[in-house]
């Protein structure tokens, strides 16, 4: 199981906010002494709105001890070019999400959030194991 808890970073003008809650995303069945089937959640969304210069988003994650994969695509994207899938580990780096947030008026713009979850056999399940837990930060920063 995946717990993923948000946490947007706002600056002076742009304006980013999370709808839908924290995604509780469970590896628990699989074919018979075969691979875990992934598991998708798109039940989150991303708003934020143009800024008085060119943005993009970014996305990184913390999870420390994490045991399975997790990957998350921008879909939906009503303003901005979004980034193809980006995958979430532990510590890494900020990637971009979605780039060339052209300057608007303060108009709203929003995408969903698709995450996929996923294990190898070898890697185990979420019941066996326990729970990934990821902070995710999406923040807004000058292109």
């Amino acid at each position: 199981m995946f717990v993923i808890a948000f946490a947007p970073s706002n600056q002076a003008q742009p304006l980013i906010g999370i709808r839908g809650g924290n995604p509780l995303i469970s590896i628990t069945s699989g074919l018979a002494g075969g691979q875990p089937f992934p598991v998708i959640n798109a039940t989150t969304r991303l708003d934020y709105r143009p800024s008085a210069i060119v943005t993009k988003i970014t996305v990184a994650s913390s999870c420390p001890g994490q045991k399975f994969g997790l990957k998350v695509i921008p879909t939906g994207v009503t303003v901005g070019i979004p980034s193809p899938e980006v995958i979430l580990n532990d510590g890494m780096p900020a990637a971009d999400f979605i780039t060339n947030i052209p300057i608007g008026p303060l108009r709203r713009a929003r995408c969903t959030l698709q995450y996929t979850a996923s294990a190898s056999f070898d890697q185990g399940n979420s019941i066996e194991l326990g729970n990934d837990v990821h902070l995710v930060t999406y923040t807004v920063v000058a292109q």
